[in-house]
């Protein structure tokens, strides 16, 4: 493996992490070592390699600017240093395995300045775990060091942090990792062009060991590396693909457009990686229109809705919709076919009248389409405050359901839920209502209440608007009286870690009462103003509300 073989054995081989590459060979020169040390950041940063380079250089008997000299008995064996202790805490977390590390910390090292402790992936062990670890880290012994690593600094007690020096990695630069990949491939006699070598290092999304092992991957089949191999393995868009369909936007080519969507819901590309570049094409166009003042068929504040809307529609996939139809209905939002002129959709409301003027001179359906202008305008207001307030009351239901559920949850009637939970998808509950939650799953339980957790924020969303619909269904599903509320995976994840968090400090949860809400948060559909205004001008027979 790529990222194996290439891993940094010295500081000098570290890509990028600057800074802390310098406070940590200072402290080596310095000779201010601390006792414990927690390196924070996200997967393939280096975090675990710089611990074994900084081990390296404090153990080194003629360290050269904070660097292991590389030729003493400490830098050669440093590989099989019974003195240098990795632990994976994914896999060892647990209190006895912590009890072990103490007793063994307590012996003196066999050939080195220091023992340490190299501890990855921290935030996995226990919280009986941490605690045995904490009675350490206060009072260690002067020949030990620790130098823990995590993807997740969230879930590390503060007592351990407090007791730690703190180094933040950050995601590697698009520049960094095209050099570290060009490197490689010269080491390794693989041809790759710059356009290839800069889409590796844009799906790695500032990884060096997604880059490497994907660059990995592809040379185990071909020693020439062409941007084509890594959009047919990756589900990436080519740049060109991405400019071309813009243009087609710029130029309203409708067909253009179609075609290229047709095109991408055929192939295997993904979604989320078209709409990050597309939205990248937007802003530098947007930029462009900003900085150079060019006249465009879209202006700033077009451009600026559509990033918005692309970066919406990221919430709006499921399972039962291709993404792309998604996107290629918001893309072709601002397309009109018919000029060059682009439709602004939020203005669409202000030229009503002026547009049923245009079809019709007909002097009574000039005055009435003007009278209803402010008609239109408030039942529009009136339905966002009535959404704004169902929101509200969602908002609070959730809070209540969530304290309740957390106050007598228990494991066991979690467990038995989750079971039945299976087998929602082919219950007689109906087809609608298994839409939305056939891709969610019970995450909390008590006798009385449980929590739903869903990928997607606006799933959450449609399921508590009918929670108590769908609770009525869900009781005769789990023959029990239950009350249900739903979260988004995030959301799920921050009440998790605040109920942790409480637990920990000895919160104690009471039950609260539920307020009186309707019987569903859904106002009954009646006519809108708009739908009025073409009764009156149409025949009621001509129309057709889509």
């Amino acid at each position: 493996m790529f990222y194996r073989k290439y891993r940094p054995d010295s500081f000098k081989n570290i890509v990028g992490q600057d800074y802390s590459k310098k406070m940590l060979q200072n402290a080596i020169k310095s000779g201010k070592i601390s006792h414990a040390y927690i390196f924070t950041g996200p997967r393939g940063t280096g975090k675990t390699s710089t611990a074994k380079v900084f081990a390296k250089s404090i153990n080194c008997e003629h360290p050269i600017e904070g660097e292991a000299c590389g030729e003493c008995i400490s830098c050669q064996n440093f590989l099989s240093s019974s003195d240098i202790i990795e632990i994976d805490a994914a896999s060892n977390n647990g209190v006895d395995e912590v009890r072990e590390l103490i007793n063994n910390v307590k012996i003196a090292p066999t050939n080195s300045k220091y023992k340490i402790y190299i501890i990855d992936e921290v935030h996995m062990m226990t919280q009986s775990a941490f605690n045995a670890l904490l009675l350490t880290l206060e009072e260690p012994p002067a020949h030990v060091i620790f130098i823990m690593a995590t993807t997740n600094i969230e879930s590390v007690p503060i007592t351990i942090l407090s007791r730690c020096q703190r180094f933040d990695f950050k995601k590697f630069t698009l520049e960094e990792l095209v050099t570290q990949i060009n490197y490689v491939c010269e080491k390794e006699n693989i041809n790759i062009s710059l356009e290839a070598a800069t889409e590796i290092a844009y799906i790695s999304e500032g990884g060096m060991r997604d880059a490497l092992s994907f660059l990995d991957q592809l040379s185990s089949s071909t020693n020439e590396i062409t941007i084509e191999n890594i959009l047919s393995n990756s589900g990436s868009i080519s740049s060109v693909f991405i400019k071309n369909l813009f243009q087609n936007v710029l130029d309203n080519k409708i067909d253009s457009i179609l075609k290229q969507f047709e095109e991408l819901k055929n192939s295997s590309s993904d979604y989320k990686i078209f709409i990050k570049k597309f939205i990248q094409e937007l802003v530098q166009y947007a930029i462009t229109l900003k900085t150079e003042y060019k006249s465009s068929s879209l202006s700033y504040e077009q451009i600026k809705s559509l990033v918005f809307g692309l970066n919406e529609c990221m919430n709006r996939v499921n399972i039962n919709i291709n993404p792309y139809t998604l996107i290629e209905l918001e893309v072709l939002n601002y397309v009109d076919n018919s000029s060059n002129e682009i439709i602004d959709n939020k203005a669409s409301i202000n030229t009503f009248d002026n547009k049923v003027a245009l079809k019709d001179d007909n002097k009574k359906e000039l005055e009435l389409v003007s009278s209803s202008k402010e008609e239109i305008n408030s039942s529009f207001v009136q339905e966002e405050q009535q959404n704004d307030q169902i929101l509200n009351q969602i908002d609070d239901l959730k809070r209540i359901r969530i304290n309740n559920c957390f106050c007598n949850a228990q494991k066991n009637v979690l467990n038995q839920l989750k079971d039945s939970w299976q087998d929602i998808s082919i219950s007689p509950i109906p087809d609608d209502i298994i839409n939305l939650l056939v891709d969610s799953n019970i995450v909390a339980a008590s006798n009385r209440y449980a929590i739903i957790s869903t990928n997607l924020e606006s799933t959450a969303i449609l399921i508590n608007k009918r929670i108590h619909e769908i609770e009525e269904y869900l009781c005769e599903f789990f023959n029990q009286e239950l009350s249900f509320i739903a979260l988004s995976e995030e959301e799920w994840q921050k009440e998790k870690k605040e109920y942790v968090s409480k637990i920990k400090n000895g919160f104690q949860y009471q039950l609260m009462e539920e307020p009186v809400f309707k019987e569903e948060f859904i106002a009954p559909t009646s006519d809108s103003s708009m739908e009025k205004v073409a009764q009156e001008l149409f025949d009621h027979d001509k129309i057709e509300i889509v």
